[in-house]
């Protein structure tokens, strides 16, 4: 009986872990066809940060100087209406423990953005953008590695000592929705 209460026991203390393993929607749709995923290791950061810039460009070097704080980049862009509504709820139970920045919805787009707190009101150490509706503004497919895509879903997590600042001029470059608003936030 005292075993069965031992392992009892441990079996309940490594259940959190196992929760943490399979809760990350990043890990569980790496390999999946029907996704695209882009994963950005600290290396590559590195690497960047190590090529640098010299410039007098502020921009430039305002960019260079957020792209050094990044620590992890992940995203997942899908249009399977199933891996859509999961990564809507792993979102849902991750925003638990962030704050919501921001949500537009336009045209029957939902874009939300959330952030753990950093060293102050213009840092984060965690920024999760969630797009979800894309398809129903997007009138054209694009072309995904090769294969023409309606995109549905957008997930995209960044970690790092962020500057929202900067981030809201990146989102604008790259044309992610909502990224004007971000900047009108800050």
């Amino acid at each position: 009986m005292k075993n069965k209460l031992i392992v009892f026991v441990m079996a309940i203390m490594l259940l959190p872990l196992t929760g943490m393993a399979q809760g990350d929607i990043f890990d569980k749709y790496s390999d999946n066809a029907d996704v695209t995923y882009v994963n950005i290791k600290p290396k590559m950061f590195q690497m960047i940060a190590k090529i640098g810039v010299s410039t007098d460009d502020p921009e430039a070097q305002a960019y260079m100087d957020m792209v050094k704080s990044i620590t992890s980049f992940k995203t997942i862009v899908t249009d399977n209406k199933t891996i859509s509504t999961d990564i809507a709820k792993w979102v849902k139970s991750r925003s638990s423990s962030l704050e919501e920045l921001m949500e537009v919805k336009d045209d029957g787009t939902t874009v939300k953005f959330y952030v753990k707190e950093g060293k102050d009101a213009d840092h984060v150490k965690e920024l999760l953008i969630f797009v979800n509706g894309i398809d129903k503004v997007m009138k054209e497919s694009v072309e995904i590695n090769g294969q023409q895509r309606r995109i549905e879903t957008v997930v995209l997590s960044m970690t790092g000592n962020i500057d929202l600042n900067e981030i809201s001029k990146l989102t604008q470059k790259m044309n992610i929705p909502g990224g004007k608003h971000l900047e009108k936030k800050n």
